[in-house]
């Protein structure tokens, strides 16, 4: 415990140990672990489709899985030299040029992509993604047919002119996005188990991949592309219908919008409910706060003075005031797998004498960013 204060006072508070945020967090610290440990103990992969909310989360994740492996990138990524064979790209050379410019072209576009993704949004990046998956192989079921059918030439290079599209709809989405918004959209307690759930649909869909497809394109040749645009309307369907957007929320608003608000307001309050507990379990840690009742400080100011009271419950002086307001804001609004615990609205006011569990002066406050006695 005490090495761990030391870290939070040394990285949080520029060593100043009885700042308010060492404090705060270090009881945080502590009620994480706890939960960790208790969720450890009743969490179960049944828990993934317990609530309706799991449910919707559960769906998203499935589907979000398995198409990122029946999208058609299977087909082209496993079987690419026998998909160029079949449109007259025999020079083993050449396919490996166009295999490796592919690869160099989706490294580039996911990377794009993932530096837009805060700008754009998740719901549109997939709707276009999966628009442009249709479309693409739309015109690449009428390309290859038409060379499979009458050797047509200009068609065989259109297919060819066709690869780089595709993977530019699919890799805008399904290569950045993936990991990240699934992660978005599940809540602590049940993020490690979802995620592995992801993986498996994934590892499901590279099974058909490289079993299945083989022989499918042997029997149905360039017919089995109409499968796919028949699967690729269905999922863009299915994104319409039921991807939820994340753009801006924390993962505190991400979880309203699939459990509710009022399970968000229970949240919160059990947030508030482990600080201020924190503050009494953990005291001792940190010695006796409150100041006698007479007296002198360091300094010869009275203790009955705000500034020399306010300096001994916080172990720090005016002037750093508006450091330690800002590093709490800037703590409560980084936050992440839980609920944010308390408001400084209270500090900001000047009315958090006693605000989960931190001890605090009421004669000064923050406010626009100046200190104001009262």
């Amino acid at each position: 415990d005490a090495e761990a204060i030391d870290i939070l006072s040394k990285y949080h508070a520029n060593g100043r140990e009885r700042d308010p945020l060492v404090y705060f967090t270090y009881g945080q610290i502590r009620e994480a672990l706890a939960i960790e440990r208790e969720i450890n103990q009743t969490t179960s992969y049944l828990t993934l489709f317990s609530t309706p909310g799991n449910l919707r989360r559960m769906r998203i994740v499935f589907a979000l899985g398995f198409f990122s492996q029946w999208s058609g990138n299977g087909l082209i990524s496993f079987y690419l030299d026998l998909v160029l064979e079949n449109v007259g790209v025999s020079v083993p050379s050449t396919r490996a040029l166009i295999n490796g410019g592919i690869q160099i072209w989706c490294m580039f576009v996911a990377v794009t992509a993932a530096l837009l993704v805060e700008k754009i949004g998740r719901r549109p990046i997939f709707l276009v993604s999966n628009a442009g998956m249709v479309v693409v192989f739309v015109f690449w079921t009428l390309t290859t047919a038409l060379w499979t059918q009458n050797q047509n030439r200009p068609a065989a290079n259109a297919s060819i002119a066709l690869m780089p599209i595709y993977f530019l709809a699919y890799s805008i989405a399904y290569t950045p996005l993936l990991v990240s918004y699934t992660i978005e959209i599940l809540p602590y307690n049940i993020r490690a188990k979802g995620f592995s759930m992801m993986h498996l649909t994934i590892g499901i869909g590279i099974t058909t991949n490289q079993f299945v497809n083989p022989i499918a394109l042997k029997a149905l040749e360039w017919k089995l592309y109409i499968v796919y645009c028949c699967w690729l309307v269905f999922e863009l369907v299915y994104i319409f219908l039921y991807l939820v957007e994340t753009k801006g929320k924390t993962l505190e608003e991400t979880a309203a919008l699939f459990d509710g608000k009022e399970v968000l307001q229970n949240i919160e309050n059990g947030g508030n409910e482990a600080a201020h507990q924190s503050r009494h379990r953990y005291r001792g840690s940190f010695g006796n706060l409150d100041p006698p009742e007479d007296g002198y400080d360091e300094d010869g100011e009275p203790y009955g003075n705000g500034r020399s009271r306010r300096r001994r419950r916080t172990g720090v002086g005016v002037e750093e005031d508006m450091d330690i307001a800002l590093s709490r804001r800037a703590s409560s609004q980084s936050m992440g797998g839980m609920a944010r615990p308390f408001s400084l609205s209270g500090y900001e006011k000047g009315l958090g004498r006693k605000h989960s569990g931190l001890v605090m002066d009421s004669r000064e406050s923050v406010d626009d960013g100046s200190i104001a006695k009262k």
